[in-house]
């Protein structure tokens, strides 16, 4: 059905399963791409619309020259769409996003304290280090 390896469209079918989207609550349908492709993109309709009738949810991919792989790829973001949705905080997305939040967060003033006596000490080793090779010379 898509030119992808079998494993991967047959791992975007089982998610789709999983998450309650069936084919038939589909409605697909097919526009002319913008941007880079030349020709066949002014000539071949690629661009994929992906109307999940249940939820109302609507995804347009136009990410590759080729209307299959377009296909394929429409599927992947409607079932990531869907799945922030309905798992919502429990969702990897969100998951991903939580982490890079508190790795952006900032320090604590105890725990910056900490990191620069770190920084301190390690900087102290290297200048003793550079002393020993200067009396060798």
């Amino acid at each position: 059905m898509f030119p992808v390896s079998p494993a991967k469209e047959e791992a975007l079918t089982e998610r789709l399963q999983r998450l309650g989207i069936r084919e038939k609550d589909l409605d697909e349908s097919f526009v002319r791409s913008s941007g880079k492709g030349g020709q066949n993109v002014n000539k071949v309709a690629t661009c994929v619309v992906l109307v999940h009738r249940p939820s109302g949810t609507q995804i347009k991919c136009q990410r590759e020259r080729s209307q299959a792989l377009n296909r394929f790829h429409a599927r992947q973001l409607l079932a990531d769409k869907l799945e922030r949705q309905i798992l919502g905080a429990a969702s990897a997305e969100a998951q991903r996003i939580a982490k890079l939040r508190r790795q952006k967060r900032r320090r604590s003033r105890r725990a910056k304290e900490k990191m620069l006596e770190a920084k301190h000490a390690r900087s102290e080793i290297k200048v003793q280090r550079e002393s020993v090779r200067e009396d060798t010379d």
